[in-house]
């Protein structure tokens, strides 16, 4: 079990509450009052260290190895899922699978970054980082629904799309702005989650979405925290300042109208509870696409291409 740094108090008041329990089951000493003293100890610990993530504590939790990916949510939320693969130029992404299932009966077209938890299956999917064939393989897919009438769910997990020379040779960014402009004209509800990671324009080459959800403890930017302090600060150890200054953290984002909203997580993170995630999740694309499946076309695209224009506009206050 991967421990980050900051959940090193919580860890040391677990190991001395399973000794207190060991020691009261091997003798016959009465410990409940120290053990309930440690259960509250625990518990408030636990509250005042996830009440008040900063936002690379959070960036910390996205990455961990234990957090749902989003093959994990398609098997919690979705039912029938058929993977279909290829993007019919080159060939198919492990990066980016995708297909048909059903979210509460309906049809729908499923879409998404998948990393690994070992070497083997992080180097299947590339560590979740797409090559251009994910990218045209998703429109694919996504040119498919608008056809057929079905909405698209799209999970972002990535640190960026992949930048090696067979990816740039096959021109990998115009497949994500190719994306971008495509996505925008769709003619079918578009909902985007990112899951844990939301780097760059790999994140973005599937976020053009009419609702735009975050899970509590994912991230959503431009460059890592640590391309950032690289740049500005010369080292990445600044990584932390970075995040901090960025505002990638979900409930900043919320904020700043960025996004449409905020999935709650367990406590401490999906990954403590994985199920638990997977319903709050499956309720919230459940309520956006019932809400997006009552608008017309027209006001849909409208509200789509007003949502996005309305991005970085400022004013000045005299």
């Amino acid at each position: 079990m991967q421990i980050l740094e900051f959940e090193k108090p919580i860890v040391a008041l677990e190991e001395k509450l399973h000794q207190l329990l060991a020691e009261s089951e091997q003798s016959d000493i009465d410990l409940s009052d120290q053990i309930e003293e440690m259960r509250g100890r625990l518990t408030e610990t636990k509250e005042k260290i996830y009440a008040n993530l900063t936002p690379w504590q959070r960036v910390q939790i996205a990455r961990h190895t234990q957090r749902p990916f989003m093959l994990d949510y398609i098997n919690h939320c979705f039912d029938d899922f058929l993977e279909l693969h290829g993007d019919r130029h080159i060939g198919d992404d492990n990066a980016m699978p995708g297909g048909m299932a059903r979210l509460n009966g309906e049809a729908c077209v499923v879409i998404g970054h998948q990393k690994g938890r070992d070497t083997k299956e992080n180097l299947l999917r590339n560590f979740g980082s797409a090559h251009p064939e994910g990218y045209r393989k998703s429109l694919r897919l996504m040119r498919m629904a608008e056809k057929f009438n079905m909405p698209i769910v799209a999970f972002i997990d990535t640190p960026g799309a992949f930048p090696g020379i067979g990816a740039e040779e096959r021109n990998i960014a115009e497949a994500i702005a190719f994306n971008l402009r495509e996505m925008m004209r769709l003619k079918t509800p578009i909902v985007a989650v990112v899951l844990g990671e939301g780097g760059s324009g790999g994140a973005l080459g599937i976020g053009v979405a009419d609702k735009v959800l975050m899970m509590e403890n994912a991230y959503y930017s431009v460059i890592s925290p640590e391309g950032c302090a690289a740049i500005l600060w010369k080292h990445r150890k600044h990584a932390p300042e970075a995040a901090e200054a960025m505002k990638i953290a979900a409930p900043d984002l919320a904020k700043l109208g960025l996004i449409d909203g905020v999935i709650d997580e367990p406590n401490g993170g999906a990954h403590q509870n994985p199920e638990a995630a997977a319903m709050s999740l499956k309720a919230a694309v459940s309520s956006a696409i019932d809400e997006l499946n009552k608008l017309s076309t027209e006001d849909l695209l409208n509200q789509r291409y007003d949502k996005f224009r309305k991005f970085g506009e400022w004013r000045e206050e005299k």
